[in-house]
């Protein structure tokens, strides 16, 4: 009775000292320790003493070891009565099992821990690999890093785990440190103690115990403590302005525990050998009394060789806990530590009430953390949880706002003229395409090289001279190594070669690793750090190039007296397109995946072999995928810059551009006759016709002529005289590689147009040869080629590297997705050459059919049109000519000029969804294709499909409304978006 009112008296005495401390300086306690429980009393008082030293062992436990783990754990949890288990390697769903048994068979409820200073993936797989703290610490705003570390404390509580071990507060002031590195925010102690308290905050807000570690500063260590013991130079009053300040601040705003390291540091302890973990100097004068710290201090893990040898089992672990640590890691034997704790305590080196008071103390702690109330952790949906789209688009915009432009001279970047220079990229480090590359393309036409980082000398000089036509190259150094040892593995001939390309031509240098191999490349003029080689990191870094996204970021560390900590040039955006996740917009990716399952469903239905789907909302790509494949029995999976055949969507993305071009040239009267530009046209039935009927379909033209038919004999045969199977003059129009026409039979074609007949002028007919017309109209004002003046007007200043007619003069056919199998005319496979059979005979480029591009080109193009004719500080076409064309503009149908609309009669189907408002303006294609652009929503939608492969015939693809069906699923979401 007497020893319990003792300890009763002891603890009282310690909150009270604590709370005055707190009181008298203002800083915060753990949160814990503000809390008075009925709870921590009753459990206290029914331990035995076994069972209360047992409270002070972490085991360190990998779910990844099946059921023999699972049993040892078992065992130490029901013979030593441990109070916790710090989770190692594993996956989600076998580590919320682990830590469900575990608790179960447990009297007092256990604290599990990890450390997850990166998130769960630095010890589960199948998790989000968010940053690490040294990319965060180049971030200007503190309240993405609580964020963060509130969004940790989700992930973590989900899991069953109560404990970070994070964050790391020490200042990264040695860049041959081993084992901290990018793992601290940096070389700024100011920076390190904001950014600490901020990932601490959302920690402890979120419900999680955050750790501060590694105390009293393992920053300035040039050995690993897990191998050795480092020593820590420096005289106290060093220490104390620099690698205390971060643990000093953060203790007084109230970090639950901090972890105490295995380090040597004479200037606190002049003992030989000694580990501050063990010094009682350190841990208990410097920690406890100097600092003024109450909360739970934890060991760094007591198995690591820096904490020295000791042949007598559990002695390391006596030896801690003398030092004034509570909570003992990763013993190497439990058993022999809790014994000879058990001998100190007889012996009188420690007392009974020294332990109780510890466990006092955790027993708040999980009071705190709600495990007085034990829940299992839930099985159900687990994987989707711990990788929400929330948490993923958190991850972007932590890496978004890291990037750091580091140099910029003349304010070059991000690159604005997409016509002056000829683009080329280089991945040293990486065999095949990289996502970075693969971004870049996404803005403008580049050629992709690839090299190996550990390629010799003569190869670099090959590419070198592969490289000479190119203005502008970027280049990025990927898959680099983390240890200073290896100089980050970049290889002496790979900085030669980038100091040699950096005088002959414009070179961007990304840095995908760690800042402090920027001391290579201090002279380079345009300069990234992207600090990690991930996807994400490689597609925002690409985007920050070309000014999809700001950079933002601040580097964290001093590389060389030329590239300092605190340095990174502001750039901003420039209006092209940003490519993001769906909760950029307030969209739930996980519901957007009802996308997904509309297009395999049209796949399993046979109405599509594969398909492109781009949406993009207010300039930025919410969604940019692939599905399915080339054909039904080709197993040749569908990229995103793979190339379809447009169809119809030409009229539109091609020939209406230029008449928009040259109505705002004033060279078009949209009133006036076609014949007035086309004397072709007079004393013909077709004299009276106008632009505008034309361009509305009602020039009374009939809907198409297969001029083909002319061309084939009785017997099915193709004519002799017109064609050949090679190119030859006269036969030099090409209507597939095999298959040349007589240039000569151009004016037959035309001949026929010209005397079709004309019915009912002023009557919506949607005809072909409208803008078969209208192509001949506007070559005629302008001088120039329909295709070289699209090229040279839009797609090229716009950065688009796909779009384009006869695609097989630029691409691979391998990149192109046939359209169909033509038995009636071509007589075989159609990959490259245009479906529609009088384009093709119009050498590939009709003014209704011909064009061939991925669908990002085309979003672009829209959003250009989107933004009433501008697009990254261009001008393309006056804002009032693209109203004037969107706009519907008949008396007898829904139409705009060239473009479609949607339907406004009840009673007739519509090309769009319900929900798509009446600004709404596009097109579709034959082959399964279409484009739409909504201004009230800001939305662009592009469809593309080879629904036509094998049979052109096959229609489910409109039966089963997947285009439309899709439409409505973006809407529903637009209109119910909730706020997270």
């Amino acid at each position: 009775m007497l020893r319990q009112i003792y300890i009763v008296f002891i603890f009282i005495f310690f909150s009270f000292t604590a709370f005055s401390q707190q009181n008298n300086s203002g800083d915060k306690l753990p949160p814990y320790l503000y809390v008075e429980n009925s709870w921590v009393d009753s459990v206290l008082n029914t331990m035995t003493p076994d069972e209360r030293i047992g409270q002070l062992f972490m085991v360190a436990a990998w779910s990844k070891n099946g059921p023999a783990e699972l049993e040892r754990i078992a065992n130490l949890i029901r013979k030593q009565h441990i109070g916790g288990i710090i989770m190692m390697q594993g996956g989600p769903v076998r580590e919320a099992a682990f830590i469900n048994f575990s608790q179960s068979i447990s009297n007092v409820p256990l604290l599990i821990s990890q450390d997850a200073e990166w998130g769960l993936s630095m010890r589960l797989d199948s998790t989000i690999v968010f940053p690490r703290q040294g990319m965060l610490g180049a971030m200007q705003d503190d309240s993405l890093v609580y964020k963060f570390g509130k969004e940790m404390a989700r992930e973590c509580t989900r899991i069953g785990v109560n404990v970070s071990f994070s964050p790391v507060v020490d200042i990264n002031n040695n860049p041959l440190n081993p084992v901290i590195g990018d793992r601290s925010f940096g070389e700024d102690k100011f920076n390190v103690a904001a950014k600490g308290i901020a990932y601490m905050k959302g920690l402890q807000d979120g419900g999680v115990l955050a750790c501060a570690k590694h105390f009293p500063g393992h920053g300035n260590a040039d050995k690993d403590s897990h191998k050795t013991l480092p020593v820590i130079n420096g005289s106290k009053k060093e220490l104390d302005s620099l690698e205390l300040f971060p643990f000093r601040k953060i203790f007084s705003e109230g970090v639950g525990s901090v972890m105490v390291a295995h380090l040597s540091i004479p200037a606190l302890d002049s003992t030989s050998n000694a580990a501050s973990s063990l010094s009682s100097r350190i841990v208990t004068g410097l920690l406890r009394n100097d600092l003024g710290f109450k909360g739970l201090a934890f060991t760094d893990a007591l198995n690591m060789a820096g904490v020295g040898n000791y042949p007598e089992p559990g002695m390391v672990d006596l030896k801690a806990l003398l030092a004034g640590n509570d909570i003992l890691l990763f013993s190497g034997d439990v058993a022999a530590a809790i014994n000879q704790i058990k001998t100190a305590i007889k012996k009188g080196k420690v007392d009974q009430s020294e332990i109780d008071i510890r466990v006092r103390k955790i027993l708040q702690a999980k009071f705190w953390l709600g495990l007085s109330e034990r829940k299992p952790v839930d099985m159900h949906n687990l994987y989707e949880d711990l990788n929400s789209g929330e948490a993923v688009y958190l991850k972007q915009r932590l890496i978004g706002n890291s990037l750091t432009l580091v140099h910029n001279k003349d304010g070059f970047l991000p690159v604005k003229d997409l016509t002056a220079q000829t683009f080329a990229s280089v991945s040293i480090g990486s065999d095949s395409i990289t996502p970075f590359q693969h971004m870049i393309s996404n803005y403008a036409m580049v050629q992709h090289f690839n090299i190996s980082k550990d390629a010799k000398e003569a190869e670099f000089n090959d590419l070198e001279k592969k490289l000479q036509n190119y203005s502008i190259v970027f280049i990025a150094l990927q898959n680099m190594l983390r240890s200073p040892e290896k100089q980050f593995g970049i290889t002496p001939n790979s900085i030669n070669f980038i100091n040699r390309m950096s005088f002959q031509h414009k070179v961007i240098l990304t840095v995908f690793g760690n800042p402090y191999a920027l001391q290579n490349f201090s002279s380079q003029d345009w300069l990234l750090e992207a600090y990690n080689d991930e996807p994400l990191t490689q597609s925002l870094a690409a985007q920050l190039l070309f000014g999809g996204i700001e950079a933002n970021g601040k580097l964290p560390v001093s590389a060389s007296l030329n590239i300092r900590a605190g340095e990174g040039m502001v750039s901003k955006t420039i209006g092209r397109l940003q490519y993001t996740l769906p909760e950029d917009a307030g969209i739930s990716s996980y519901k957007l995946k009802k996308i997904d399952s509309l297009v395999q469903e049209g796949i399993t239905q046979h109405a599509i072999p594969g398909c492109q789907v781009f949406i993009s909302k207010d300039s930025k790509v919410l969604l940019q995928k692939s599905f399915g494949n080339f054909t039904y029995d080709v197993n040749e999976s569908v990229a995103n810059d793979d190339l379809y055949d447009l169809a119809s969507i030409t009229k539109v993305a091609a020939t209406t551009l230029m008449l928009m071009k040259l109505y705002d040239e004033k060279k078009l009267n949209l009133s006036a006759k076609a014949c007035h530009y086309l004397p072709d046209l007079k004393r013909t039935n077709k004299e009276n016709i106008t632009i505008k009927q034309l361009l509305l379909h009602e020039g009374g033209l009939v809907a198409s002529i297969p001029f083909y038919k002319k061309t084939i004999d009785s017997a099915g045969y193709l004519s002799g005289i017109i064609y050949r199977n090679q190119i030859e003059d006269p036969y030099t129009v090409m209507v597939t590689p095999s298959l040349y026409m007589n240039h000569f039979y151009l004016d037959t074609l035309w001949k026929e147009i010209l005397e079709s007949p004309v019915e009912a002028p002023g009557k919506y007919v949607y005809s072909d040869l409208d803008f078969i017309i209208l192509k001949k109209i506007a070559e005629k004002i302008s001088g120039e080629t329909l295709n070289n003046f699209v090229t040279n007007n839009f797609y090229r200043p716009l950065g688009l590297s796909t779009i384009g007619f006869n695609p097989l003069s630029y691409f691979p056919k391998e990149r192109i997705v046939p359209s169909n199998y033509d038995s009636s005319f071509r007589k075989q496979l159609i990959q490259g050459t245009v479906h529609d059979p009088a384009a093709a005979m119009l050498g590939g480029i009709g003014g209704h059919a011909g064009l061939f591009s991925d669908a990002n080109d085309v979003g672009i193009l829209m959003q250009m049109l989107l933004n009433y004719g501008e697009y990254a500080g261009v001008r393309y076409l006056d804002s009032a000519t693209v109203v004037r064309f969107t706009s519907r503009n008949s008396e007898h149908s829904r139409r705009g000029f060239g473009f479609d609309k949607p339907e406004t009669e009840p009673d007739k189907p519509s090309p769009v969804c319900d929900s798509a408002s009446a600004l709404t303006f596009g097109h579709q294609g034959f082959t399964g294709t279409c484009v739409w652009a909504d201004p009230k929503y800001q939305l662009i939608f592009v469809f593309l499909s080879n629904r036509t492969f094998p049979d052109e015939e096959n229609k489910e693809l409109l039966n089963l409304n997947i285009r439309g069906r899709i439409e409505e699923v973006i809407y529903d979401l637009m209109q119910n978006k909730s706020p997270f």
